[in-house]
């Protein structure tokens, strides 16, 4: 093993660090934002919302990310109307049509763990709301999310962790993220095993890192499941020492 060559890689790597994790972020909070509106489409009622967001989760969990990758990024500027249309500058960059293939397929998948999120809310909960006044927005703000991502988490954390490995794809584009710079690294050493172990370890620390936020956010959004302080007698026998000497 080269340890001068994986120093030497690690190092090249590390610069393609902040284009994966802009890749990863910019998904995840656009995909959350569409995930949500899907699932409250699935969830309200009206039937031409409910099938739109079926289909659209049918499509995108159905066919292959880098499928999607190459129709985004090749596909569109085949019409002429997509490439006279103020959308182009941004649709003609490849780093925004890799956010927008990423946002796409990651709706899909978080709309339904969402959507079971909102359903294990007890009713409960929504009767006591009402009982108290609260209007429907209310309710929803402030009982229905914060109960339905704290179920939701433990999965959502799941997709997170599956778009920052995900966004590998997007050197398919001519990006130059972790994955990128790793295959232009290996065409010119030949070295492939050394190059993809750092790269491997590069995403291992990240997603250890998305992790353990994961899991804090879910020990911030769960108090009762916090070890309580622990009890000391003599804090009790204070006030009634006191007590007694009046």
């Amino acid at each position: 093993m080269d340890w001068r060559f994986l120093a030497e890689t690690f190092v090249s790597l590390i610069s393609a660090i902040p284009l994966t994790l802009a890749l990863a972020l910019s998904s995840i909070v656009l995909g959350a934002i569409l995930a949500l509106g899907l699932a409250l489409c699935r969830l309200s009622g009206v039937l031409a919302l409910e099938w739109f967001a079926r289909a659209y989760v049918f499509v995108f969990r159905g066919t292959p990310l880098l499928v999607q990758i190459f129709l985004i990024y090749y596909g569109l500027g085949q019409f002429a109307a997509v490439r006279h249309s103020f959308l182009w500058p941004i649709l003609r960059e490849a780093y925004w049509c890799a956010v927008l293939a990423l946002t796409m397929n990651t709706a899909a998948y978080a709309s339904e763990i969402i959507r079971g999120g909102l359903q294990s809310v007890p009713f409960g909960q929504i009767e006591a709301a009402r009982a108290c006044g609260m209007p429907r927005f209310m309710q929803f703000r402030r009982i229905v999310l914060p109960l339905a991502i704290r179920q939701a988490l433990p999965g959502y954390g799941n997709e997170m962790i599956s778009m920052v490995k995900a966004t590998s794809l997007a050197s398919i584009i001519t990006l130059m993220e972790v994955t990128g710079v790793a295959a232009r690294i290996i065409s010119e050493t030949y070295r492939a095993i050394e190059v993809f172990i750092v790269a491997g370890a590069i995403y291992l620390a990240i997603n250890f890192l998305l992790t353990r936020l994961v899991h804090l956010v879910e020990y911030w959004l769960s108090p009762h499941l916090r070890q309580p302080l622990p009890h000391h007698p003599a804090a009790d026998a204070a006030p009634a020492l006191e007590g007694d000497a009046r």
